[in-house]
């Protein structure tokens, strides 16, 4: 995994998407690096100050998941997110904020509250600063109870794929009216800083770009004449003009070669990359899908459970 600068941390700032694996990703960066809490926080806050509206609930949603996901790991990053939160929330739940994202902002507030992720006092700090100014004693937005969510399947299969130790967290908002559950990998050794979908796809995009691609050029170094690099046909030379013209082609023959090998070479830098950020990549998604496998399982066994306490419980309402 990448190491931690601050203008490292602004670059993944400045890529940051409001996608649930963006924000994982990033996340998990921070978490690896949270001895750097002090820089991070004052990073996020600064950013957060400056970035569009639309782009300020992406940055609270980054900090829950640093937040939750940090707390057991090391309470420095947590302590420190509490000295910012009050004017984080302020700043963004400005009079033009939609209600919606006033509303999510104050999900997150009741998640940290039912969790005791912070104490009440700084909670209710976070919640005036939701209340829109001109409104002595607004009352803040109705708390959302976070309701479990149950999966439907009985019959699960057992996870094949060895499965990394984990600390996994989950959270779950509701944006735009739908329900959606946060989780993040905070794993005991790092994993690699996966790239996010959308880097990918133009990383293999920007290969269909690439010198062994380019057929014109290819074509023009097929059509040189075989003069230019057999030397035994410099013996048929007739006359000085001859030398001259092939001297000409020579040198163009040099120059079209040296770059489009130089090309080549650059492309072989590329395809590394790529080859690189693809496996970084599937070792994220198997991690994620061992999880999945692993997390499944527990919930059917717990639902086959409950199945068998409603149909005892059910079986005994019949007999009485």
């Amino acid at each position: 995994m990448a190491g931690f600068t601050e203008s490292a941390f602004l670059k993944k700032l400045a890529n940051l998407y409001s996608s649930q694996q963006s924000i994982q990703t990033l996340s998990l960066w921070l978490i690896h690096h949270k001895k750097h809490y002090a820089t991070i926080v004052k990073v996020w806050f600064r950013e957060l100050l400056k970035v569009k509206e639309s782009q300020k609930l992406t940055f609270m949603y980054l900090a829950n998941d640093v937040i939750q996901n940090s707390n057991k790991k090391g309470p420095e990053m947590r302590k420190e997110f509490a000295g910012v939160l009050p004017k984080a929330f302020s700043s963004i739940a400005i009079p033009e904020c939609d209600e919606q994202t006033r509303k999510s902002l104050e999900r997150i507030l009741s998640i940290w509250e039912q969790r005791g992720v912070y104490d009440a006092r700084l909670i209710r700090e976070c919640r005036k600063g939701l209340e829109i100014p001109g409104k002595e004693g607004a009352p803040p937005v109705k708390k959302q109870k976070v309701e479990p969510v149950v999966d439907k399947k009985v019959v699960a299969p057992r996870a094949k794929t060895p499965i990394r130790q984990h600390k996994l967290s989950e959270t779950e908002v509701e944006v735009d009216g739908k329900k959606e559950r946060h989780t993040t990998l905070s794993p005991r050794t790092p994993a690699q800083d996966a790239p996010e979908p959308e880097e990918l796809i133009k990383a293999l995009l920007d290969l269909e770009n690439s010198a062994s691609s380019d057929a014109a050029v290819r074509e023009k170094i097929a059509g040189l004449p075989p003069e230019v690099s057999e030397v035994n046909l410099l013996s048929k030379l007739e006359d000085r003009a001859s030398a001259e013209k092939l001297a000409v082609q020579v040198n163009e023959a040099v120059d079209l070669l040296t770059e489009y090998n130089g090309r080549l070479s650059l492309e072989m830098e590329d395809r590394k990359k790529v080859s690189a950020m693809l496996h970084d990549f599937i070792q994220a998604q198997k991690d994620l899908l061992a999880y999945a496998e692993q997390r499944l399982e527990e919930y059917t066994e717990k639902l086959n459970k409950v199945a068998a306490i409603c149909g005892a419980v059910r079986s005994s309402s019949e007999e009485s």
